[in-house]
């Protein structure tokens, strides 16, 4: 069965359009689930432009909306300690009743690291990092006691508690398509690997590397839900035309990103098609 969540742009917008998009996608049977994205500055048109913070406003949408598993597709591995993450997750766990989806990535924008001065390593030790990061948030929410040793993250018996809600910890989504590196990691850490975007081949395409990496670490691929951005149209039968020829090359999880806040009335026409082409 096709799982269908939605996202929407924390970016040029205002909190009342931000929040009515989430208002109508709780009233929309066939989304289980919602996502904001992790950045700081807009990453669509003018980059001066308001951008709501991902964490907080994910924190006040699950208080407002009861029903919807929530996440971040993805939070910035570069923005946060692990660790710190780790914490944050598990409460974010509990006051929202286990509802949490945690989305984790690399990281990308340089423009947000050089405003802020965060370090954004190169790709391949960013990578090294990111493998660590996952290690790191993967455990702390696992064990009871964590000791980790590695180039980027070091912890010495270091607790989480109290442990999230979901068991063993709320599920991995991962982003990126790297085929080298990143969709390795997924093989190790992911419960949801997330394709960011583009042609249903290349999506098919990518799934294979992710199953022969799984092969590789002894991963059944079976574990790993594979899901895509589906960017939505103006024209509701577009996007389900799309939404079917991912499905027929292995989603089965379609998020579908709703650019304009501004268009509320065109989820509920848009989720019902998506739903019939998949269904």
């Amino acid at each position: 069965m096709m799982r269908l969540t939605f996202k929407t742009k924390p970016e040029h917008t205002t909190w009342g359009a931000l929040a009515a998009m989430w208002d109508e996608g709780e009233r929309i049977d066939v989304f289980d689930g919602g996502w904001l994205y992790d950045h700081f500055y807009p990453i669509y048109g003018d980059q001066d432009g308001p951008c709501f913070e991902g964490w907080t406003a994910l924190s006040y949408l699950a208080g407002r909306h009861p029903r919807l598993r929530l996440g971040l597709l993805v939070t910035g591995n570069p923005y946060r300690h692990p660790a710190v993450l780790a914490n944050m997750a598990a409460t974010f766990d509990h006051f929202s009743g286990g509802r949490l989806d945690l989305g984790l990535g690399a990281g990308w924008n340089d423009i947000e690291a050089q405003a802020y001065g965060m370090p954004l390593l190169p790709i391949g030790k960013r990578l090294d990092q990111f493998e660590e990061a996952c290690e790191v948030v993967d455990a702390l929410l696992t064990r009871d006691s964590t000791d980790f040793d590695g180039a980027h993250y070091s912890l010495r018996d270091a607790h989480c508690e109290p442990k999230p809600i979901q068991r063993p910890r709320p599920p991995l989504v991962m982003g990126g398509v790297g085929e080298k590196r990143f969709l390795r990691i997924v093989a190790r850490f992911a419960d949801d690997w997330n394709y960011p975007g583009g042609s249903p081949e290349d999506f098919r395409h990518k799934l294979d590397v992710l199953h022969r990496h799984c092969a590789a670490v002894g991963r059944d691929p079976a574990a790993i839900t594979p899901s895509c951005h589906l960017f939505v149209a103006d024209d509701p039968a577009e996007t389900a035309a799309q939404a079917a020829a991912y499905g027929a090359a292995g989603a089965r999880h379609l998020c579908l990103y709703f650019m304009d806040n501004d268009r509320v009335d065109l989820m509920r026409p848009t989720a019902e098609a998506v739903a019939a082409a998949v269904s």
